[in-house]
């Protein structure tokens, strides 16, 4: 018989459970800030390592190309090992990835770490509706989703006037 399947509820939800929904929408947060940081950059960056439009489009690209194969396979790698690693290793890979920029000195650098960026970002919505679905009861499940989305919005809220002044006083 097919059937709908679903999480089963949560025995006993706890407060805690508000916690993992801080976090899921930190990670969400920090998810659109390096999204974002790029574009906000670019002038710089174009001018520094003399980027044209089409490396720019490549590097944007890579990033698309690569979120795009991450949400197609992030989701079966969270069902097969779980959540919680899952979205540590998710987490890790995007970490990496958004530190690799520094090394990077070109379009072809910034295209690979851009690519890898995307690699791990991926799973954030993915990991971030399973988690909701094994902590929260049915009835709190869509407005804690839309809480920790609500990151999304933080991150390109914050993103235009946190990283000019990162740059202002630290360099890119």
């Amino acid at each position: 018989m097919y059937g709908k399947a679903t999480l089963p509820e949560p025995e006993r939800p706890t407060r805690f459970r508000w916690v993992v929904c801080g976090l899921l929408f930190v990670a969400t947060t920090i998810n659109y800030i390096d999204r974002q940081v790029i574009s906000i950059l670019k002038p710089d960056l174009q001018r520094e390592l003399g980027w044209s439009e089409i490396d720019y489009s490549n590097i944007i690209f890579a990033f698309s190309f690569a979120y795009a194969i991450s949400l197609l396979v992030s989701g079966r790698l969270i069902d097969r090992i779980g959540t919680l690693k899952s979205f540590a290793f998710s987490v890790v890979v995007w970490s990496f990835a958004a530190m690799a920029h520094a090394l990077a000195g070109g379009a072809l650098g910034f295209g690979v770490a851009r690519f890898a960026l995307g690699l791990g970002e991926g799973g954030n919505f993915p990991a971030s509706i399973k988690t909701v679905a094994e902590w929260f009861p049915k009835r709190e499940r869509a407005f804690t989703t839309g809480l920790f989305n609500a990151g999304t919005n933080v991150g390109a809220i914050v993103t235009p006037v946190l990283i000019p002044w990162i740059v202002s006083h630290l360099g890119w």
